[in-house]
């Protein structure tokens, strides 16, 4: 390596300024998921058969097909929630013994009367039978500020949701990327959390969210240090700030790489483009390079599956579809 090569090496590691980018080209034809999109749309493969879970207010429905472009058949995803309020499944993980471990978002609607302004927050559940019915794990991350009901975005109170996990390349810890709506404007953004692999069939108490420098807040009511901070926070009308990552690792650019919505500048989430960002480490909370336009949309849930086998909404390529709002009419082209 030369002198010049190392240097630029060098300064690249931990600091953001990676030289990783994404275009988007349109595609012939559009695919679209089998059910109605409100989430993240999180996919496994088993016995070679591709599986997909849908979520809106009404639940997740799970579909099934030899690929990604032949799902159907949705029915129903079940499960015994501890709290009896609308559920969305956002991330799913086949264990290698075949257990499918589910991650939730939940809204709780603490404001009463017809201010149905929601706090969310996540939930872990297991399944034993391939994503037909989950047990609930209960609530794994959630904010310990009290309810603003005079919040002006259009839908949210406060709270801890829209996200989506991914286990590291070691198996030593799921990493749950997470939007706080809640609390102090400085804790507001898009946010992140760990839980140890090998909690993962007894979850509770063992998530810690990133808070200034360190893993040392508790999952539950504990306070975050956003990676991407809200620079208009949630409970104005005016709010800007990312919000609903979702995280794959790219198998072409050995980078783990995040899409995100952005809202600015009015009530109820307009959509201000969809957004990139890359990692190589997840636990280095510093080395997210500065997100990047990918597009302009007014449809919200950005994230690509991957194709082929081994192809998710957790591992993808060089190419992969984009979907955004459960709908495919854009491909996705990494380069280094």
């Amino acid at each position: 390596m030369s002198r010049l090569c190392a240097i630029l090496a060098a300064a690249s590691i931990g600091s953001g300024a990676f030289a990783q980018k994404a275009s988007v080209t349109t595609l012939a034809t559009t695919t679209t998921m089998p059910a109605k999109v409100d989430s993240n749309s999180p996919a496994f493969w088993l016995n070679g058969v591709f599986h997909l879970f849908n979520s809106t207010v009404a639940g997740p429905m799970l579909s099934s097909g030899a690929n990604q472009n032949a799902v159907s058949g949705p029915v129903p995803a079940q499960m015994n929630a501890l709290q009896k309020w609308p559920f969305w499944i956002e991330s799913v993980w086949r264990d290698p013994s075949g257990v499918l471990f589910g991650w939730y978002h939940q809204e709780v609607g603490p404001c009463g009367g017809t201010n149905y302004l929601a706090v969310p927050h996540i939930g872990a559940a297991i399944s034993y039978d391939s994503g037909k019915t989950f047990l609930d794990l209960g609530t794994i991350i959630a904010d310990g500020d009290a309810p603003n009901c005079k919040s002006k975005n259009g839908f949210v109170a406060g709270g801890n949701g829209d996200f989506s996990v991914i286990v590291d390349r070691t198996n030593t810890y799921f990493y749950i990327l997470y939007t706080n709506y809640g609390g102090p404007a400085a804790n507001q953004g898009v946010a992140v959390a760990r839980m140890p692999y090998e909690a993962r069939f007894n979850p509770g108490g063992m998530v810690k969210k990133y808070y200034n420098g360190g893993w040392n807040e508790p999952g539950i009511h504990g306070q975050e240090t956003p990676i991407f901070p809200a620079k208009v926070n949630w409970q104005l009308a005016n709010t800007n700030s990312y919000w609903g990552p979702s995280v794959h690792w790219n198998t072409y650019l050995s980078t783990y790489v995040v899409l995100m919505n952005h809202s600015c500048c009015e009530p109820r989430y307009p959509q201000a483009g969809i957004y990139a960002t890359y990692n190589p480490d997840l636990s280095n909370i510093a080395g997210w390079a500065t997100p990047k336009k990918l597009l302009d949309t007014p449809f919200w849930y950005p994230q690509v599956i991957g194709s082929g086998s081994a192809g998710s909404d957790h591992q993808a390529g060089q190419t992969a579809p984009l979907y955004i709002g459960g709908q495919s009419q854009h491909q996705i082209t990494f380069s280094k």
